[in-house]
C-alpha cells in the first residue's frame, strides 16, 4: 500500500501538502484545486487506502472497526431508509467481520460538495442512495478515492445494485390494458431521478404499444408526499371533465394523498377508477382500499449492496458489478385484487 510520501513524490508536491489534501483540508488551506486533483489522481494510481482506524485510535477514539457510509438524500424519500437499514442489518450481521454504519444525509444536487467522498478520508466504503441525475453526472466524472456502490442506479464505472424500473412501468401498462382501461394516467414525483423516469417511460411507452389512450392532462407531476399525492388528485378533478379510469402513481406515500383526495371528491376506489402505487410500502397494506403497488425489494437490494461494497473494500472484487434484481406487482384490492362488487 502507498504511503503519504510516495503520493506527494508522485503528485510533485510536499509530503505536508499530500497529508493535508488526503485529510480533507485542502480548501480550508487555500490549496488549488489543480493541486489537490492531481493528489487525489497519484493516490487513486497507487491504490492508497488512508488508515481510518489509526486515525481515529490516535484522536482518542477507541473502536477499530472499517466504517461504512450510507448517502441518503434529504427528501421525502427518507421514507424506505427503515427498510433499507432493515436490509443492512441482515447482511451485516451474515458476513465474516464487523463494520461501523454511518448515516451521512445530503442534498439532492449537492453531492459534489462532499469532500470526503473525493479524499476518502472518513470511511472506507460508501452505498450512494437516491442520487439526482446532476449527482450521477458528478459521479461518472469524479475521480474517488473510496469504494463505491450505488443503490438503484446503473453505471458502468461503480458497482451498482438495481431494478429494471422501465420493465416496471411496462408491467403496470399491461395490467391495466389486462383489465379493460382505455384511458389511463400518471401521477409522477417532481424530482430529478432516473429511476422514477424510467417508470414513467416504461408506463407511457407499453400504453402506446397497446392502444390505450394517455391524455397528456392525464400526466401530473406533484411533491413526493402525501400533500402532492392530494394535490395532483385534485388538479385533475379541477382540469378535466373527463378522468382516468386507472392511475400509475409512481410512489406509495403519494398514493396514500391521492386515496385520501378521492374519498373526499366522492370518487370510488377501484369501482370507478383503480390505483396501483409504486413501492410496497407496509402502510400500503392498511390503506382503505387496500393498495396495489410494485414491489421494490428494498431489503435485498440493501443485501446485495453489503456484499458488493465489503467485496470491493477487501479487494476481493477489482471490476465494477452490476446487480439486477425483479420487481413485481402486489394486486390488493385498489387494482387486480378483490372482485369489484
Amino acid at each position: 500500500m502507498a504511503s503519504i510520501k510516495e503520493i506527494a513524490q508522485h503528485a510533485g508536491v510536499s509530503q505536508g501538502t499530500a497529508s493535508i489534501v488526503l485529510n480533507g483540508k485542502g480548501d480550508q488551506y487555500r490549496i488549488s484545486a489543480s493541486t489537490q486533483q492531481r493528489i487525489i489522481e497519484a493516490a487513486r494510481q497507487l491504490n492508497y487506502q488512508p488508515n481510518i482506524s489509526a486515525r481515529r485510535l490516535r484522536s482518542g477514539g477507541e473502536t477499530v472497526l472499517p466504517i461504512i457510509a450510507l448517502f441518503w438524500a434529504l427528501d421525502t424519500r427518507t421514507a424506505l431508509i427503515s427498510r433499507f437499514l432493515k436490509g443492512l442489518q441482515h447482511a451485516l450481521s451474515s458476513i465474516d467481520g464487523e463494520y461501523e454504519l454511518l448515516i451521512q444525509p445530503y442534498v439532492g444536487t449537492k453531492l459534489h460538495e462532499v469532500r470526503s467522498l473525493i479524499t476518502g478520508t472518513r470511511y472506507n466504503g460508501a452505498i450512494i442512495a437516491n442520487p439526482t441525475e446532476e449527482d450521477e453526472e458528478f459521479l461518472e466524472n469524479t475521480l474517488l478515492n473510496v469504494p463505491i456502490v450505488l443503490y438503484q442506479r446503473s453505471s458502468a464505472k461503480y458497482s451498482s445494485v438495481n431494478v429494471d424500473s422501465f420493465k416496471s412501468g411496462e408491467e403496470v401498462a399491461g395490467l391495466f390494458a389486462s383489465r379493460g382501461h382505455k384511458h389511463i394516467g400518471v401521477i409522477v414525483p417532481n424530482v430529478s431521478s432516473s429511476a422514477v423516469r424510467f417508470r414513467k417511460e416504461g408506463f407511457l411507452a407499453k400504453a402506446t404499444e397497446l392502444g390505450v389512450e394517455v391524455n397528456p392532462a392525464h400526466i401530473v407531476f406533484s411533491d413526493f408526499s402525501e400533500r402532492g399525492g392530494d394535490e395532483a388528485i385534485r388538479q385533475l378533478f379541477r382540469n378535466q371533465a373527463t378522468l382516468p379510469t386507472a392511475l400509475f402513481i409512481i410512489s406509495d406515500q403519494m398514493a396514500v394523498g391521492a386515496l385520501a383526495a378521492l374519498n373526499e371528491l366522492g370518487k370510488l376506489v377501484p369501482n370507478e377508477i383503480e390505483i396501483i402505487g409504486h413501492d410496497d410500502d407496509e402502510v400500503t397494506s392498511y390503506t382503505i382500499p387496500t393498495l396495489s403497488t410494485v414491489h421494490l425489494p428494498v431489503e435485498q437490494m440493501a443485501e446485495e449492496c453489503i456484499h458488493l461494497l465489503t467485496g470491493l473494500m477487501h479487494h476481493r472484487t477489482t471490476v465494477p458489478v452490476s446487480k439486477m434484481l425483479e420487481t413485481h406487482i402486489v394486486a390488493r384490492n385498489s387494482c387486480g385484487g378483490e372482485p369489484i362488487e
